[in-house]
């Protein structure tokens, strides 16, 4: 299986992938499949996978690989595949990381413990990661503050990228969180090693984000046709275009941030797009009710006619 190698070139889309279960809960491995090509037949630039958005957390190590395996055999070296390994032991950790470049992964993505508490803390705890993985796995730093109650300033995270070589992407889904995203690169525009930055949060700042930097989106909006091409007309010089395209699929954007709800939603309409075939949540989450449906409905149908009046694909 031919493979790509993260590195801090990597720029465009890379897709958070849902992971798909068939109505009573179990994985529906013919979905993978689905998923897979519905994202790469869009465009995207690379996919995300057993992320937080992938319900990573309630798949037995067994399913994770299951999931993991069929994946990356379905994408077939088409594009770039990183991985979320993020767990509490250390030795779990590592061991899905290598299990995951030996299938064939361009990386792994891992976020800190919860609630370190210090900034030394959690370059300690990098540092055994680093020492754990090896200097010949790729990874990307998530930065998700609200999910994982530890901050990380500009200083601390710089300091890691020059100390450790393979650190060559940022995930970057503070909020508020476009001033650290500008202290970023001036960092590196001042001699600093310059990593991939590429921004989550549903893509709800997206043409913001560019603006002050980033290289792109790593988020797991149900049209990834549009993250696509607002990144490519950015990085055109097209930023006004960019932003018309945005503001065309807002009103689901905005829909699909409900914390809570954001993932029932995404699911339903991957669901009512063809890319899985249940648009099931594994318990404890949510499911929508008729109302939920309708208002939804109204959104996508909205959102079809701005994007009929705007004349983008």
């Amino acid at each position: 299986m031919s493979t790509h190698r993260l590195d801090e070139s990597a720029t465009g889309v890379f897709i958070i992938s849902a992971t798909p279960f068939d109505d009573d809960g179990e994985l529906d491995l013919e979905s993978v499949d689905r998923l897979a090509d519905f994202y790469i037949g869009h465009g995207v630039s690379g996919i995300t996978v057993l992320g937080m958005m992938g319900e990573a957390h309630k798949l037995s190590p067994v399913e994770s690989q299951t999931f993991l395996d069929r994946m990356l055999k379905r994408v077939n070296g088409r594009v770039p595949v990183v991985v979320g390994v993020s767990n509490a032991g250390l030795d779990a950790l590592a061991h899905l990381s290598q299990s995951s470049m030996d299938m064939g992964a361009a990386g792994v993505m891992v976020a800190p413990l919860a609630g370190l508490g210090t900034e030394q803390k959690v370059y300690n705890y990098f540092d055994q990661v680093f020492e754990a993985l090896g200097p010949d796995v790729p990874v990307c730093y998530q930065d998700f503050p609200v999910a994982t109650r530890t901050e990380v300033s500009v200083p601390l995270l710089t300091r890691m990228i020059e100390a450790f070589d393979q650190l060559v992407m940022l995930k970057h889904e503070e909020c508020p969180g476009l001033s650290k995203l500008s202290a970023m690169r001036t960092a590196s525009d001042a001699g600093g090693r310059r990593v991939s930055i590429l921004c989550g949060n549903g893509g709800l700042y997206l043409p913001q984000e560019l603006a002050r930097g980033a290289d792109g989106a790593m988020t797991g909006f149900a049209y990834p046709e549009m993250l696509v091409e607002v990144v490519a007309l950015y990085q055109a010089g097209e930023r006004d275009r960019a932003e018309d395209v945005f503001d065309a699929y807002l009103p689901l954007v905005r829909h699909e941030q409900q914390p809570g709800w954001g993932l029932a939603l995404r699911k339903e309409v991957l669901h009512r797009r063809g890319a899985i075939a249940s648009p099931k949540v594994r318990l404890p989450g949510p499911s929508l009710n008729s109302t939920d449906h309708d208002e939804l409905s109204r959104l996508i149908a909205r959102v079809e006619r701005n994007v009929e009046t705007i004349g983008t694909p």
